[in-house]
């Protein structure tokens, strides 16, 4: 069928829906809801056999779904009604959860059901539930109601009818609805408030007695040096977040939006205020022992000589500022004279990598000068990684991965993906971006230079399963975030135990010699940057364009051309 997919924006989970809908042979075009005239517009040109909303912020028009089946995919239980549905689920704690696609209606959320699932809601950041368990829920859900749909004989049941309507209408939750009272609440208070904020909006507090939004919280389980603070209290700083005391603890608040700004690291946004707060570093690169924030952590399992070392980098939103490439790259180094035989690069639990830090940048004094440090910061990063010859590396991607990321990984022997991971292997998305980090070396000899090139010029999102097709990738593992880290630590012991590793270690280094006798790496890397710097400091202004409406979250004025394929010249609708 032709399936119109209207959307406020090309987020992880209208990837995935896409993806997986285009696999079953559907054929998918896409229109952000920018207005009722243009969407009206965009049925009228694609005529679509169905529409699917996976996430809106206003109703669809009545033009539309009056003549049009259009089902919403809905972030909450059936009968839950309101745009805040995941927000007051978490804040109030609920067991269960779940998502329900629903036929749009005039009363918004209360539609017929067509399809919908459950999941045991994890007490986590609203962004973390979204981009895993709604995300994996709606994709069974909307699939199962389009084969409904196309069998022609489903008749979806009215809200009023089903029987195990548990949610409910709750309004728009506010801040007064979010306030933290840190003269009363415990840490488990304070982290479910800011969980269920994270991501959009945050919770309004004030810092330093400033007033901002707060994001990006992990709770401390050891005080050390806070004897005397009282509640609410700033009373240590770590890289770039600041440890505030709780009337149980303290919890570690990691990002902030001051008035009028963007989203940044604390200790960033807040520069000289913190600077006075007292430093609590952490002894080296090892994982603690006990409840903390700690964006780097290093675990080893395994015995001796078939050892296995794991490399965990949890960075907000897997954006790479110049410091964190530079710690990482320290850590990395470090963690390459360990005695093991495969070293897995972990990441984090939502993100592996999304490549530089455009909101770092945006905020610098000169954000091309620090573009230049940044993308030069990611490619010594590479650059330790494809030089790593003393073990077989793994890139292990539990979360979604982009643009430099997706190289960055490569870069290692193998990457293994979970089923359920959306990558965005390519840069052109921002402001036709050229890329780096040795992009031009690592994809064209796993994908061939045809593959290459259709997959920068496209820009097309790939599923786990779409990577490993295309040969992107090596694996791809249980979907089951659990399941994933077990896989992944099986594999890689196999490995290191298996009786052809010297073999397959030695055959590493002479290939890596050849390539390099071939093509020196500086070569590939000064090609990249020549790019690059026409980008950052060129005439062509529309990198900078690009990152600043990006990090602004200013609203879409049109969808782009390799989304709406309804909108491609001469397109027609096939007879």
């Amino acid at each position: 069928m032709r399936i119109l997919l209207l959307t406020h924006a090309f987020n992880s989970l209208t990837q995935r829906l896409g993806a997986e809908l285009q696999r079953r042979g559907h054929e998918i075009s896409i229109e952000f809801d920018i207005a009722d005239s243009v969407a009206e517009e965009a049925v009228a040109l694609f005529k679509p056999a169905l529409i699917v909303a996976p996430y809106l912020r206003r109703a669809i028009p009545e033009s539309i779904w009056r003549r049009h089946v259009c089902l919403v995919v809905h972030p909450g239980i059936v009968g839950d009604r309101g745009p805040s549905a995941l927000d007051w689920a978490l804040q109030t704690q609920e067991a269960e959860w779940g998502v329900t696609v629903l036929q749009a209606e005039a009363e918004m959320d209360a539609g017929p059901v067509w399809a919908r699932a459950v999941f045991p809601l994890r007490q986590a950041r609203k962004a973390s539930i979204y981009r895993n368990e709604v995300t994996q829920a709606a994709t069974l859900a909307v699939l199962q109601a389009v084969e409904r749909f196309a069998a022609g004989d489903f008749v979806p049941t009215p809200l009023a009818a089903c029987r195990d309507v548990h949610g409910s209408l709750r309004p728009l939750m506010r801040q007064a609805d979010r306030a933290i009272d840190w003269q009363r609440n415990d840490t488990a208070t304070v982290l479910g408030k800011i969980h269920a904020a994270d991501g959009f909006p945050g919770v309004a507090d004030s810092l330093f007695g400033r007033a901002c939004h707060i994001f990006d919280a992990w709770p401390e389980s050891t005080l050390r040096g806070a004897a005397g603070t009282a509640p609410g209290e700033l009373i240590a700083r770590r890289e770039t977040a600041v440890l505030r005391r709780t009337t149980d603890g303290a919890v570690w608040i990691g990002h902030v939006k001051r008035a009028d700004g963007i989203k940044l690291p604390a200790t960033l946004a807040f520069a000289a205020e913190s600077s006075l707060l007292p430093e609590t570093t952490l002894d080296g690169w090892w994982r603690t022992g006990h409840e903390t924030w700690q964006d780097i952590a290093y675990e080893e399992s395994g015995s001796d000589e078939n050892a296995v070392g794991f490399l965990h980098f949890e960075f907000y939103n897997g954006a790479m500022s110049t410091a964190q490439c530079e710690r990482l790259r320290a850590a990395l180094a470090w963690a390459r004279q360990r005695p093991v035989r495969v070293l897995v690069l972990q990441g984090g639990a939502d993100f592996w990598s999304n490549g530089i830090h455009l909101n770092v940048i945006e905020a610098a004094d000169s954000p091309a000068d620090e573009s230049w440090n940044n993308i030069n910061a990611m490619n010594d990063l590479a650059l330790e990684l494809i030089e790593a010859d003393g073990q077989i590396t793994v890139a292990a991607l539990a979360g979604n991965t982009g643009a430099g990321g997706c190289f960055l990984a490569r870069a290692a022997d193998l990457v293994w993906v979970r089923e359920g991971v959306m990558l965005n292997p390519h840069y052109k998305n921002m402001g036709n971006l050229y890329g780096s980090e040795y992009w031009s070396y690592l994809l064209p000899r796993r994908v061939g230079e045809d593959g290459a090139r259709d997959i920068m010029r496209n820009r097309q999102p790939l599923t786990a399963q779409a990577a490993l097709s295309s040969g992107f990738s090596d694996a791809c593992l249980a979907g089951d975030a659990h399941a994933f880290r077990i896989d992944v630590a099986r594999r890689a012991a196999e490995i290191a135990a298996a009786p052809d590793f010297a073999a397959r270690l030695t055959a590493k280094r002479e290939r890596r010699a050849a390539d390099e006798a071939a093509r020196p790496l500086a070569v590939y890397r000064a090609e990249e940057l020549a790019h690059m710097r026409r980008n950052f400091y060129g005439f062509d202004p529309s990198y900078h364009v690009a990152r600043h409406h990006f990090v602004r979250k200013s609203l879409a004025s049109w969808t782009p051309r390799h989304l709406a394929r309804h909108r491609d010249l001469g397109w027609k609708v096939p007879a």
